[in-house]
């Protein structure tokens, strides 16, 4: 068994969703001059790798704490749609294969762009691939870019099909390149996307690990 970081590292100045608040990391407190280290951290609830909750786009849907945990653990299928240009709407024809009920992350390579402008223009879920998802009993969607949507969005289509679904979408994953050779190696794919706890929160940061395990016999 080994696991996999799938999660950016939170710093100060990163890369944010354009108009989310700065991330801002120092310290509050130092060892040399209070007895003990402690870091002021400020920053969005979207920052870095994070999950959306359905609340993130309409008042009246679950908040993070209302959702079950199970939303943020389990048996992962990982879809390849690498190679994509700038832009580019990711169909429904993508997802034919796509098990019942899995967590399905998307790769689609842009996590290599990440810090760069080309990170905006990464790929994205058409409205009829989100309702695909949804039929199939998936209620947790990751990709390795800024959005499931278009950067920057206005009517966010694919938000809206998951999130009213009750669905929650992880963003800025990385490392799923690894994810993919593990797979395709027959192994295994378990992921946990676990949240900080705020209650009535819209989303949060998190740390997304993936564990590749041999299939049992």
């Amino acid at each position: 068994m080994r696991l996999i970081d799938l999660s950016v590292p939170l710093r100060t100045g990163m890369p944010v969703y354009p108009g989310d608040p700065e991330v801002d990391i120092r310290p509050a407190l130092t060892a040399a001059e209070d007895g003990v280290n402690v870091l002021h951290v400020r920053m969005g609830s979207q920052s870095g790798t994070h999950v959306d909750a359905p609340s993130h786009i309409e008042d009246g849907l679950s908040a993070l704490d209302q959702l079950p945990l199970d939303r943020f653990d389990g048996a992962a299928h990982v879809v390849d749609v690498r190679g994509l240009a700038p832009r580019t709407a990711i169909g429904a024809d993508r997802f034919a294969g796509v098990p019942e009920g899995r967590i399905v992350l998307i790769a689609t390579g842009w996590s290599a762009h990440w810090g760069t402008d080309a990170y905006h223009g990464h790929p994205y879920l058409t409205e009829e691939a989100a309702e695909l998802l949804v039929a199939r009993g998936v209620r947790t969607v990751g990709i390795d870019a800024l959005s499931v949507d278009p950067t920057p969005g206005e009517t966010l289509p694919a938000h809206r099909v998951l999130c009213r679904a009750d669905a929650v979408i992880a963003e800025n994953l990385t490392n799923l390149a690894e994810v993919l050779d593990a797979r395709r190696a027959g192994h295994d794919v378990h992921v946990s996307l676990f949240p900080l706890h705020l209650p009535g929160a819209d989303g949060a940061p998190v740390r997304a690990v993936a564990k590749i395990t041999e299939p049992q016999p």
